[in-house]
C-alpha cells in the first residue's frame, strides 16, 4: 500500500491478514446453521468475559441499542436526568431521549475532550439517576471521581465505552469499572464487526438476567415475556467474526498507538498534540487535534488524497431534535473545540510512509495559514 491509497480506516487490509481465520469462522456458523443465539456468541460472550475480567458480557444488536437497554434495564424512567456529554456521537443522547429521560450535559475538559469531573456535581439535581461518562476517541474518562460522586448520591454509572474496548484507567479494564458498560462493534471500531454488533457488560447478576430478557423481547422463556424488552441480539456469524478478531484487540490497539506517537514526533512544536491522561491506557480509536481554518485544511487534504473527518461539528445540545432548553454559549468549550477539531487517518494498517505524508501535508497546510 503507497501514499496515494490512504485511508481513514482500513478494514481490507486487516481483513486479509486474517482471512483464512475468519472465512473459517463464518464458514462453520453457517455449517451450524444456528445463527441467533448460537454457540458461536456465548464462545464471543465468554472469551470477552475473559479478556476484560467482567462478569456478565451479553451481546446485542449495536452499541446505540447497548446503551438504551442498560438504561431499560436500570428502570430509567421518563423525566429521570442523566448526566453526560455534549461532545460526542449522536447515540449517547439519542438513547436517553428516546426512554423520555432528559439529558443533563457536563461540559468537556478542554485538554482531553472528555466530560469534567469538576463539573459534574453542579449539575446533580433530584431528578438525577444516572451519569453516562463517554470514553471519547478511546480515552477513558477519569473514573474515580466519577465514581466516588455517583456513590456519594446514589447515581448508577453507565459507561459509554463505544470508542474505548481495550483501553484501562488506573489497571482497571474500561467496562468493568461502572454498574453498566456499553460497548459497539461497529466495523471502524477498534475491535469491529462486518456490520452492527454491540455488548453490555456488568458484574451485577440481577442486571444481567434483566439485561439478557431485553434483549430478546423481555423473555427468558420463548413465548412468556416478564418485562417490556427489544429485539436486539448479536446474531452468530458476527459473533463468530468478532471472536477471531478479538485474539489480535490488544495487537490492534498497540498499533494505534504506535501510530499516534508518530504523528505525535511529527506534530512536535506546532500542533497540541493529544493529551493522555496520567494512569489509562488510551487506544486511539481517532486521532485528533485542533487546527487553524479547519475546513480549508480538509480541502488542502483531500486534493493530496489525505482523507479527514471531524468528530463531532455540532455539540449535541445545539442539534435541532435536542435543543430542550439550551443555547449556544451554554457549554463553551465542546462548542470552541467543535470549530476547529480535525481527525486525521488512524488504523491499524497506516505505514511509517504515509503518516510520514500525511503530517507533511499537515504541516504544509499550517504554515501557509
Amino acid at each position: 500500500m503507497g501514499i496515494k491509497n490512504i485511508q481513514m480506516v482500513d478494514t481490507k487490509t486487516q481483513y486479509l491478514k486474517i482471512k483464512d481465520e475468519i472465512d473459517t469462522a463464518i464458514q462453520s456458523v453457517i455449517d451450524s446453521t444456528q445463527f441467533i443465539h448460537g454457540p458461536a456468541v456465548k464462545c464471543f460472550e465468554s472469551n470477552v468475559e475473559k479478556y476484560l475480567g467482567a462478569k456478565h458480557a451479553i451481546g446485542c444488536a449495536s452499541g446505540t441499542d447497548a446503551l438504551q437497554i442498560a438504561m431499560m434495564a436500570l428502570d430509567i424512567k421518563p423525566g429521570d436526568e442523566i448526566l453526560t456529554t455534549p461532545f460526542t456521537f449522536v447515540a449517547t443522547t439519542e438513547t436517553i431521549a428516546i426512554l423520555g429521560a432528559v439529558p443533563v450535559y457536563v461540559d468537556i475538559d478542554p485538554k482531553s475532550y472528555i466530560m469534567d469531573v469538576s463539573k459534574i456535581e453542579a449539575k446533580i439535581t433530584s431528578k438525577t439517576r444516572a451519569i453516562m461518562p463517554v470514553h471519547l476517541y478511546g480515552q477513558p474518562c477519569d473514573m474515580d471521581p466519577i465514581m466516588d460522586i455517583a456513590k456519594k448520591h446514589k447515581l448508577y454509572v453507565i459507561e459509554d465505552a463505544a470508542q474505548a474496548f481495550g483501553a484501562q484507567y488506573n489497571g482497571k479494564m474500561i467496562c468493568t469499572i461502572g454498574d453498566i458498560g456499553c460497548i459497539s462493534f461497529y466495523p471502524s471500531k477498534n475491535l469491529g464487526a462486518f456490520g452492527d454488533g454491540g455488548m453490555i457488560t456488568t458484574n451485577n447478576d440481577t442486571l444481567a438476567e434483566k439485561i439478557r430478557m431485553i434483549i430478546s423481547h423481555g423473555s427468558k422463556k420463548k413465548y412468556y415475556h416478564e418485562t417490556l424488552g427489544v429485539n436486539s441480539r448479536l446474531d452468530s456469524i458476527q459473533a463468530a467474526i468478532l471472536d477471531v478478531k478479538l485474539k489480535y484487540l490488544d495487537k490492534y490497539c498497540q498499533a494505534r498507538l504506535d501510530a499516534a506517537m508518530k504523528y505525535n514526533e511529527k506534530f512536535k512544536g506546532i500542533f497540541e498534540t493529544p493529551f493522555i491522561m496520567p494512569g489509562v491506557k488510551h487506544i486511539f480509536h481517532q486521532y485528533s487535534i485542533r487546527v487553524k481554518n479547519r475546513d480549508k485544511m480538509m480541502e488542502f487534504l483531500k486534493s493530496q488524497g489525505i482523507p479527514s473527518m471531524i468528530y463531532y461539528p455540532v455539540p449535541l445540545h445545539m442539534q435541532e431534535a435536542y435543543k430542550y432548553d439550551y443555547k449556544p454559549g451554554d457549554y463553551p468549550v465542546s462548542e470552541e473545540i467543535a470549530k476547529d477539531i480535525i481527525s486525521l487517518p488512524m488504523h491499524t494498517e497506516l505505514t511509517d510512509e504515509q503518516i510520514d505524508f500525511i503530517a507533511s501535508k499537515v504541516i504544509e497546510f499550517n504554515s501557509l495559514q
